[in-house]
């Protein structure tokens, strides 16, 4: 009796050595299962446009603040114009100017607008650090302008006159406020850039959309705390005013 369990364990223990081996092999040969890939969501504001026939063109140009308005404007003028907008948040005017080629062939570089409605200022006036530490300090003696005023001036009067070049209605939209407590910008510099701004569109005779005072006016109600940007419901009633400019500009059918 205690021979056979002897050679049952033996007998279990040689199985065991030659089936796990054997095993281990089958499984490096199995592949991996690739890993699941995220899938990227597309900001509604990015989405490209296709155009309807017979509808005026419509561009707009901005960075986040016209980024967060841009489906309400689309909504607003929906069946009236084809709203698109630059695939990208355009930043500051030194992008704007290495970019407004490129923006201004989203949808086909063959085909013509007949509105952009455009900002720069919020990017342009936000400070930096020695080492390009963005939304630093304004307190501190090493932080400076992201594009001091000078530079502001010389880059949007480079834009507007390409814009020009368009043959577009042209409509500068102005820089909303900074709120108290927003970080790396100070409050009323809003106001000084606008200023230079409304130099650069005299000089060009383009009319102006002062966002700016709506967006102060309901300050309280729209803007988040002490952040430049706004709420959902903020966002749409700036785009809802943004389209109702935008609407008087389109051409008329005839």
């Amino acid at each position: 009796m205690k021979m056979f369990l002897l050679l049952s364990f033996l007998l279990s223990f040689l199985l065991s050595s030659l089936v796990a081996p054997l095993a281990a092999q089958e499984a490096k040969k199995k592949p991996k299962a690739a890993p699941a890939k995220r899938v990227k969501k597309v900001n509604p504001a990015m989405k490209k446009v296709e155009d309807v026939a017979g509808l005026p063109r419509v561009l707009l140009l901005g960075d986040s603040i016209s980024i967060g308005y841009t489906v309400a404007t689309r909504e607003a003028l929906a069946g009236k114009a084809n709203v698109h907008r630059a695939l990208a948040n355009c930043g500051p005017t030194t992008r704007g100017v290495a970019s407004i080629d490129t923006w201004l062939a989203t949808g086909g570089a063959d085909k013509k607008w007949d509105v952009i409605h455009f900002n720069w200022g919020l990017h342009d006036l936000k400070y930096m650090g020695p080492k390009g530490q963005n939304l630093a300090d304004p307190k501190a003696p090493t932080s400076k302008p992201q594009v001091p005023p000078e530079a502001y001036e010389k880059h949007l009067d480079t834009l507007v006159t390409r814009l020009k070049k368009t043959g577009a209605t042209l409509i500068w939209r102005t820089t909303t406020p900074v709120p108290e407590g927003a970080k790396g910008r100070v409050v009323g510099d809003s106001a000084k850039y606008n200023a230079i701004a409304a130099k650069v569109m005299e000089k060009h005779g383009i009319e102006t959309h002062d966002l700016y005072a709506l967006a102060l006016e309901k300050a309280e109600e729209i803007q988040r705390p002490a952040d430049v940007h706004y709420s959902l419901a903020g966002s749409v009633m700036l785009g809802k005013d943004v389209a109702r400019v935008i609407e008087t500009h389109l051409p008329k059918s005839e």
